[in-house]
């Protein structure tokens, strides 16, 4: 099954999205700028097979739904989220979000 959900944080719009796997759940909360994912996103393709692109991107591990995305630090982020939105690791997806709002 596909979930998708607006998701508001702090009076900025986002899309909320779980995809229910065997075993697992892919998780994204994205808008028009960049994403946070649990850990099905290889944050180093990005950076290292595809740096013309400069995806805003950041990944939490061990995440199971929607608020511990949000809530959990970022595991990686790729440069272009750092360079371009000061995300570091170790930011919880939450203040990742806010600053591409």
């Amino acid at each position: 099954m596909i979930t998708i959900n607006p998701l508001e944080l702090d009076g900025n719009m986002f899309t909320a999205i779980r995809v229910e796997l065997p075993k697992t759940n892919l998780l994204v909360v994205s808008n028009e700028v960049g994403y946070i994912m649990c850990a099905a996103l290889d944050v180093s393709v990005f950076d290292e097979k595809l740096p013309e692109r400069e995806v805003i991107a950041g990944r939490a591990m061990g995440v199971r739904n929607i608020q511990q995305l949000l809530d959990s630090p970022l595991e990686s982020v790729t440069n272009a989220a750092t360079e371009k939105y000061g995300w570091q690791n170790g930011m919880t997806g939450k203040e990742a979000l806010l600053r591409i709002a």
